[in-house]
C-alpha cells in the first residue's frame, strides 16, 4: 500500500510535499528551537491511520522497543504501538522533561543524543516565602517609594494619593490573579510574562508584547540608576557634581548633565558586574532586600516617635513663601552682634549693600515678615487636615503655605532662586504615571515557577501576599506622610526647604542617613536585577525565532549568558540615562508594563478562565495607559502594532495552541449561528463562490485564470471556496489529496484569493462534484454561486464523459438554486497585473435572472484591472415590444440602482430559418447519431472481448482499465455509464446464433450509414439553433471588441437525450467572442432599488 510521509525536508524527491507543513503538520513543542533528531510528521499508512509523532517518543525509541509491541496484555493494540505508545513509555520520556530556558546550553544537552553526559536536574525545593513572596517584595518596592511618594502626597493630597495607590495596586492585584491562573496551568520557563502571553495569544501578540515588556524592564534599570544617582548627588556627596550652575535658573540643566555623566558610569559598572557573573547579583539580592525592609521600618518608627518627640527640621517662610534653607544661616532679617542690630545673610540676599535705612530691597521682602515653622509637626499635630486635598502647581510656581499672612507685592526676578519652586507642571494623570512603576514587579514569582516545590499553591499565595503587603505599606505611608509632614515640605521634591535632606529621611528614626543609605543600595540592587532580567527576556524572544532580526541576540557565552542581549540592553538603557529625568522615564515604564498586564488579562480571558472580569481588567489597564500619558500610550501601542505586523508579515510559523484561535472559533460560531436565522436580504446578497478547479496528472492547477477571475470578482471580500475532485479510494489517496490541497493553496496565494480549499476523493468525478456542491460551507456561510470552466475539446473527443459531467453540474446547480458562472476562453482573461485603460464590459440581458448580470460587472469594476472599463447593457426587443419605452425604463432602472451604464435596445425581427441554420442543425444531429453508433459498436466489441477472455483475464482487464481511468481529470475521467449484463449472465463460449447475429450486425453497417445521410433534423432543434445563430450574429456585431461579454446561459434540456445538442447550442451562441462569461441565476433576486 502507498505510504506518504509529510516532513519539512530539502530532498528533491520529496519536493511535492515540502509545503505541506501548513496543512496538518503537528508541532507539540513550545520552545521554538530545532530538534535534529525528532521530527514531527503526519503520515498515512494506506488504511486511514494518520501518524502523528510526538516529541516525547521518537521513532528510534520506538524501534528499539519493538519487542514491547507484542506485549501479550496489549495484543489488541500491537499494530499501532509504534504511533500510539504505551503509557509507561510516554511517562518515562516525560520524567526527563526540562524547564530550563529555551535554547540554553543545558537544554540542548537535555535533548542531544549524548544522554550519558546529561546532568540530573535538581528537584525544585523553594517554598512560598523564599521563592515568591520575598522576590516580589524586592521587585515591587523601589525608588518611587523613597524619592517621590512624599511629593505625590503633597501635590495630590491624601485623598487623591490614596485613589492613585488604589488604582495602581488594584490593577496589579487583579492582574496577578489572572497571571497566577495561567502560570499554574504548567511550567513557565524563562521569559515569564512573555512566555505566558505568547503561548496564550500566539507569536504575533507574544512577540509584540514581549518586546514591549523587554523595553519596560530595560527602562526600569535606567530609572533605578537615575534614582541612585539622584540620591548620590543630592544627598550623599553633593560636592561630587561636575557641572555647576552660574545662576539659579541654570541649576536644573547642570543637574541633568551630572545625572547623565554619573548615570553612564554607573550603567557601565553594573553591566560589567552582570557580564562577569549573575551569581554575584543573586547573592547580593538578600542584602538589598534587607536595606529596603530596614528603611521602611525606620519610617514607621519615626512616625510613631513623632507623636511625642517630632524631629526638628524648621522651615523658613517669607510671608507665605518657602525659602531655600541652605542659602543663609539665620531665618531672620536682622541679627544682633554685640548689642548692634546688623543685616543678616537673608537681608543681603534680598537687598543691595548699604545702610539698613537707605538700602534698596525687594518689595515682597520689605512688606512681609520672616517666620519659622516646624517641617515635621508630628502625628498628633493635626496637619493631616491641611494635607487632605491636593495643590497642583505649574512649572515655576513658588511653594506657599495657605494659612500664613502675606502681602502680595511684586518681587524682583533675580531673587527667584531664594524660593522653593516647582520644577515641572503636575496633574493627577502625571502622578499616576510616575507612581505606577512602584506597583510593578509582580512577575518575579511566576518567573521562578520551575524552581518552586508547589507552584500551583506558591505563585497565587506568594504573589497576592506580596501585593497585599506592599499595598498596605503604600496606603499607610500616604496617611503617615500626610499626618506628620508639613505640606510645603511634602511638595518640596528635593528637600530644599529642609537643608537638602531627603524628605522621607526627615521622618525616619534614628537618623535620616538610614533612609538615604538604605534607599541608595535598594535602588542599585533593583537596577542590577532589571539589568540581569532584561537580557534573558530578550534571549528568550530571540530563541523562539519569531523575529528574524533578533536572532543574533539568542547567542551568548558558553554557559548560556546572553552577551549580545546584554550589550543591546545597555545601549537602550543609556537612552533612558540620557533623558536624565526620573519623572520623564517613569511614565515610559508605566506604558510598557500596563500593556503587558493588559495582554496578561486578555490571555486569561481567551483561555475562558474568567472572561468578563479579565475583559474589564484589560479595559482598566488601557484606561490607565491613557490616564498616565496619552501620547506615551499611543507611542507604545504603535511600537507593539508595528512589531505585530512585522511578525505577521514575516510569517511566524509557530503553533503554540494560543487562545486567539479559540477566540476566533467562538466568534465564528456566534456569527454562524446568527447567519442561520434566515436567508440574506437582497441588499446583503453577494456572490459567495465555489470555484471548481481541474488538476492535471501532476496535481497542478490546469486553469489558474479561474482563480484570477475569482479574486478580481471578490476583491478579498466574502466567501470563496476552491474545490476539486480526485478520483479513487480515500484510504489510498489521502496523501495525494493533501498534496492537491497544498498545490491549490499555493496557487490561491499566488493569485491572491482569500478563501478556503476543499478537495474530495470520490469513486466518480461526477459524484465528487455533486458532493462539493452539496456539502461545502457551514451553516449560513455557504456558497451561493458556482464557477466552473468550459470543457474544451469536447467536440474532438469521442468520449462523452467530459460534457456529460459539465451538463450534470449545470443541472445540480439549478436543482440546488445556486447561481452559475462559466468563463469561456478563460486563458484570455487578464491577470491581476494587467490594466485595461479603456474598453467596454458588455452585458446582454436577454432574460431576467434575478439581476446577476447587473451585479457582476459592478463588482468587477471595483477591481483595478476592470476599473476604467465602461459598462454597456444590451437588451433584446421583439416585434411586439416598444423598444423606445424599453430603453427609457431600463435607463430609469439603472439610475435607481445607481449603476452607470450605456443602454441599448436591440431589435430582433422575425425572419425565416436560413439554410445555414438548417444545415448546422443537420450536421449537429448527424454527428450525434454517428457518435452514438460508434459508442454502441465499441460497447459490443468490448462485450465480445469480455466473453472470449477467461475470468482471470477479464478481472485483469477491468483492473487495468480502472488504472487508466484514474489518470484523468475533472471533466474527462468519469467512467462511462453503460448498462452491462450482470457477471453471472456472461456467456463464456461462442454459439452459432451469436456468430450469425454478429455477421448480420456487420452487414447492416452500410444501411446504418444510409440512414445517417437521410436523417431529417428535429424542428425543436432547428428553432433553438436559429435563436443561437441570430443572437450570435447580433452579439458579435455589437460586442466583437468588448473586453468582456456577459450573457444569459440557457438551461439544459429536460430530456437528457438532447445533452450533446445543448453543448452545440452554447458553442454557436458564443462563437467569435474572445472573453465570454455565461451567467445563470439561482432563482432569486440579487439586486434591489430600495436603500
Amino acid at each position: 500500500m502507498p505510504h506518504f510521509t509529510v516532513v519539512p525536508v530539502k530532498d528533491q524527491a520529496q519536493s511535492s510535499y515540502d509545503s505541506l507543513e501548513g496543512v496538518n503538520w503537528v508541532d507539540y513543542r513550545d520552545t521554538g528551537q530545532d530538534y535534529p533528531d525528532h521530527q514531527d510528521t503526519v503520515s498515512s499508512d494506506g488504511h486511514g491511520n494518520h501518524k502523528e509523532d510526538s516529541p516525547f517518543l521518537s521513532s528510534t525509541d520506538a524501534a528499539s522497543k519493538k519487542n514491547d509491541f507484542y506485549d501479550k496484555n496489549l495484543a489488541l493494540f500491537e499494530e499501532e504501538l509504534d504511533i500510539r505508545p504505551k503509557v509507561s513509555s510516554l511517562l518515562s520520556r516525560l520524567v526527563s522533561y526540562t524547564n530550563i530556558t529555551q535554547g540554553a546550553k543545558e537544554h540542548e544537552e537535555e535533548e542531544s543524543a549524548q544522554a550519558s553526559r546529561r546532568k540530573t536536574p535538581k528537584s525544585p525545593n523553594m517554598g512560598t516565602l523564599m521563592g515568591v513572596y520575598l522576590p516580589c517584595l524586592q521587585n515591587i518596592f523601589g525608588v518611587i517609594l523613597f524619592l517621590r511618594l512624599t511629593w505625590i502626597v503633597g501635590m495630590a493630597g491624601i485623598m487623591q494619593s490614596l485613589l492613585i495607590v488604589l488604582m495602581c495596586c488594584s490593577c496589579t492585584m487583579l492582574t496577578a490573579i489572572s497571571m497566577s491562573a495561567i502560570a499554574t496551568n504548567g511550567v513557565v520557563p524563562a521569559g515569564g510574562a512573555y512566555f505566558m502571553i505568547s503561548r496564550s495569544l500566539g507569536p504575533e501578540f507574544g512577540g509584540a508584547v514581549g518586546l514591549c515588556f523587554y523595553l519596560g524592564t530595560t527602562f526600569a534599570s535606567a530609572m533605578y540608576i537615575l534614582g541612585a544617582i539622584e540620591i548620590f548627588l543630592k544627598y550623599l556627596v553633593p560636592q561630587a557634581a561636575i557641572f555647576h550652575a552660574t545662576d539659579p535658573p541654570g541649576s536644573d540643566s547642570a543637574m541633568l548633565n551630572n545625572m547623565r555623566v554619573y548615570g553612564t558610569i554607573c550603567l557601565s559598572l553594573m553591566a560589567v558586574v552582570v557580564f562577569v557573573g549573575v551569581k554575584y547579583v543573586n547573592k547580593l539580592a538578600s542584602l538589598f532586600l534587607a536595606c529596603v525592609i530596614i528603611s521602611i521600618v525606620s519610617i514607621y518608627a519615626g512616625a510613631i516617635k513623632s507623636m511625642t518627640h517630632p524631629p526638628e527640621f524648621p522651615i523658613c517662610m517669607l510671608g507665605n513663601r518657602t525659602l531655600v534653607r541652605d542659602r543663609f544661616d539665620v531665618c531672620a532679617k536682622t541679627v544682633i552682634k554685640g548689642n548692634i542690630t546688623v543685616p543678616s545673610q537673608l537681608w543681603d540676599r534680598f537687598c543691595l549693600p548699604g545702610n539698613m535705612s537707605s538700602a534698596q530691597c525687594d518689595d515682597y521682602f520689605i512688606q512681609n515678615n520672616v517666620t519659622e515653622i516646624p517641617g515635621i509637626p508630628g502625628l498628633g499635630s493635626g496637619i493631616i487636615r491641611e494635607n487632605m486635598w491636593g495643590d497642583y502647581l505649574q512649572k515655576g510656581d513658588i511653594l506657599e503655605k495657605p494659612g500664613l499672612q502675606s502681602v502680595d507685592a511684586h518681587g524682583a526676578m533675580e531673587n527667584f532662586g531664594m524660593y522653593v519652586s516647582a520644577d515641572i507642571a503636575t496633574s493627577f494623570t502625571l502622578l499616576v504615571g510616575i507612581f505606577f512603576p512602584s506597583a510593578t514587579g509582580i512577575m518575579a514569582g511566576s518567573n521562578r515557577s520551575g524552581d518552586l516545590r508547589d507552584a500551583q499553591k506558591s505563585i497565587p499565595v506568594g504573589t497576592i501576599l506580596a501585593i497585599t503587603t506592599t499595598s498596605l505599606v503604600y496606603f499607610s505611608s500616604v496617611v503617615l506622610f500626610g499626618a506628620c509632614i508639613e505640606g510645603v515640605v511634602l511638595r518640596d521634591k528635593f528637600g530644599d526647604a529642609v537643608r537638602k535632606n531627603l524628605v522621607v529621611g526627615t521622618l525616619s528614626w534614628p537618623s535620616p542617613w538610614v533612609i538615604v543609605i538604605g534607599s541608595f543600595f535598594s535602588t542599585v540592587g533593583a537596577g542590577l536585577q532589571s539589568l540581569t532580567g532584561a537580557p534573558r527576556l530578550l534571549q528568550a524572544i530571540a530563541k523562539d525565532n519569531i523575529i528574524p532580526f533578533l536572532r543574533v541576540f539568542g547567542h551568548g557565552k558558553t554557559n548560556g549568558e546572553p552577551t549580545w542581549a546584554l550589550l543591546l540592553t545597555g545601549l537602550i538603557a543609556e537612552l533612558g540615562i540620557l533623558i536624565a529625568s526620573l519623572d520623564m522615564v517613569a511614565p515610559i515604564l508605566s506604558m510598557f508594563f500596563l500593556m503587558c498586564y493588559l495582554f496578561v488579562n486578555l490571555a486569561c480571558a481567551t483561555n475562558a478562565l474568567c472572561i468578563l472580569v479579565n475583559t474589564v481588567l484589560g479595559i482598566m489597564c488601557l484606561a490607565l495607559m491613557f490616564i498616565s500619558s496619552w501620547y506615551y500610550a499611543i507611542v507604545a501601542m504603535g511600537i507593539a502594532g508595528m512589531i505585530y505586523k512585522y511578525i505577521e508579515y514575516q510569517g511566524a510559523e509557530k503553533e503554540w495552541g494560543d487562545g486567539i484561535r479559540g477566540l476566533s472559533l467562538s466568534g465564528a460560531r456566534y456569527a454562524l449561528l446568527r447567519l442561520e436565522v434566515g436567508p440574506p436580504h437582497t441588499k446583503n446578497w453577494r456572490p459567495q463562490l465555489l470555484v471548481l478547479l481541474k488538476l492535471d496528472e501532476d496535481l497542478h492547477v490546469k486553469y489558474p485564470r479561474l482563480l484570477t477571475f475569482a479574486s478580481q470578482l471578490k476583491a478579498g471580500k466574502g466567501l470563496t471556496i476552491v474545490g476539486s475532485v480526485i478520483q479513487g479510494n480515500f484510504l489510498d489517496s489521502y496523501g495525494e489529496m493533501q498534496a492537491a490541497e497544498q498545490a491549490i493553496k499555493n496557487m490561491m496565494e499566488i493569485e491572491r484569493v482569500k478563501g478556503f480549499c476543499q478537495v474530495v476523493v470520490a469513486s466518480k468525478v461526477r459524484e465528487g462534484v455533486v458532493h462539493l456542491i452539496q456539502s461545502c460551507g457551514l451553516g449560513g456561510m455557504k456558497h451561493n454561486t458556482v464557477v466552473m470552466g468550459w470543457p474544451y475539446g469536447w467536440r474532438q473527443s469521442e468520449d462523452p464523459r467530459a460534457w456529460k459531467t459539465f451538463i450534470n453540474t449545470v443541472r445540480c446547480t439549478t436543482a440546488a438554486h445556486l447561481a452559475l458562472m462559466v468563463p469561456k476562453n478563460v486563458s484570455f482573461y487578464p491577470s491581476n497585473h494587467e490594466r485595461f485603460t479603456d474598453g467596454n464590459i458588455d452585458v446582454w440581458w436577454i432574460v431576467h435572472d434575478g439581476g446577476m448580470l447587473m451585479l457582476l460587472p459592478f463588482l468587477l469594476k471595483q477591481h483595478k484591472v476592470w476599473r476604467k472599463c465602461k459598462m454597456r447593457i444590451f437588451t433584446v426587443a421583439q416585434m411586439d415590444d416598444n423598444s423606445i419605452q424599453m430603453k427609457k425604463d431600463l435607463a430609469t432602472f439603472l439610475y435607481q440602482l445607481r449603476i452607470e451604464a450605456e443602454v441599448e435596445v436591440v431589435e430582433m425581427h422575425d425572419s425565416d430559418i436560413s439554410a445555414y441554420t438548417y444545415e448546422r442543425t443537420l450536421m449537429m444531429e448527424q454527428r450525434s447519431q454517428m457518435l452514438r453508433q460508434m459508442r454502441l459498436s465499441s460497447a459490443e466489441r468490448q462485450r465480445e472481448s469480455l466473453i472470449i477472455l477467461s475470468f482471470h483475464s477479464q478481472a485483469q482487464l477491468v483492473k487495468d482499465r480502472h488504472s487508466l481511468v484514474r489518470m484523468g481529470s475533472l471533466y474527462s475521467d468519469e467512467e462511462e455509464e453503460v448498462v452491462e449484463a450482470p457477471p453471472e449472465k456472461v456467456q463464456m463460449t461462442w454459439t452459432r446464433e451469436k456468430c450469425e447475429a454478429e455477421r448480420r450486425n456487420r452487414n447492416n453497417a452500410p444501411e446504418n450509414f444510409r440512414e445517417l445521410m437521410s436523417l431529417k433534423p428535429d424542428q425543436s432543434n432547428v428553432r433553438r439553433m436559429h435563436t443561437a445563430v441570430k443572437l450570435n450574429e447580433v452579439i458579435v456585431n455589437r460586442s466583437h471588441d468588448a473586453r468582456l461579454v456577459l450573457l444569459n446561459m440557457p438551461g439544459p434540456p429536460r430530456n437528457t437525450d438532447g445533452d450533446e445538442n445543448y453543448m452545440e447550442f452554447l458553442e454557436v451562441l458564443t462563437e467569435g467572442l474572445e472573453r465570454v462569461l455565461l451567467v445563470r441565476g439561482g432563482g432569486r433576486e440579487v439586486i434591489t432599488i430600495y436603500s
